[in-house]
């Protein structure tokens, strides 16, 4: 799909980091520190066991985030994120599939899926990676990684992210500008990447067009965002 990048943005001190360096950053960020400190402080602090995890497009690399959540939520807690921020365009159904076990959005007895409901402590250690996939028409993949446990507070939101990556500048296919469109054909073949200007011209037609957003669902089915 898209271009290759390699950086991204913490999001407690609001620096660039390349994609290799960002997991030693957010081991070390000061600005993390501080929240970390704030929250621990607080009398309503909930203390929780916390697992970072890193996810990815499985085809569309350069779409990354850091990500933490509570090892008593569940897998259908982490699901909800991951439609919410990246994915979630017509209800589709999707599942993770994790030490070779499929724990689904939907459980179907005949081909022994399991319910999302379990709690990710219970099933996810540091190092493990693992699949999740939405859409099983127009299927989107993202690869995800324990990268670390520690111990923490409940927040308000069930799933905290720490980082993501920046918007790839793509170019149009035509002109070379900043693509703001893409044609949700032209997509499998490699193609179909266009600016405002060139994508009236377009020889698939309009209805084919789909916005330019930051998610590895980028021009997939009905996807037009928002993305992160």
């Amino acid at each position: 799909m898209a271009r290759t990048t390699t950086k991204g943005t913490c999001h407690f001190c609001r620096q660039v980091f390349g994609k290799a360096t960002m997991t030693r950053h957010l081991e070390t960020c000061p600005q993390r520190a501080v929240s970390f400190a704030t929250a621990h402080g607080k009398t309503s602090a909930v203390p929780a066991r916390l697992l970072h995890l890193r996810a990815e497009g499985l085809d569309a690399p350069s779409y990354w985030m850091h990500l933490e959540i509570p090892m008593e939520a569940s897998l259908q807690t982490l699901d909800s994120f991951l439609r919410k921020s990246w994915l979630e365009c017509c209800g589709h159904l999707s599942r993770f599939e994790i030490h070779g076990t499929s724990y689904s959005s939907y459980i179907d007895s005949e081909f022994g899926d399991k319910s999302m409901r379990v709690q990710v402590g219970k099933i996810l250690e540091v190092g493990d990676q693992f699949v999740h996939e939405y859409d099983f028409g127009t299927t989107t993949e993202l690869r995800l990684k324990v990268l670390a446990e520690r111990e923490g507070v409940l927040q308000k939101k069930a799933v905290e992210l720490l980082a993501h990556n920046i918007p790839p500048v793509i170019p149009c296919d035509i002109c070379g500008k900043p693509a703001t469109q893409i044609c949700s054909q032209c997509i499998y073949e490699g193609g179909g990447w266009l600016c405002e200007l060139c994508a009236p011209q377009h020889e698939c037609g309009e209805e084919m067009l789909l916005p330019v957003v930051n998610s590895p669902r980028v021009g997939m089915c009905g996807y037009d965002g928002p993305g992160l």
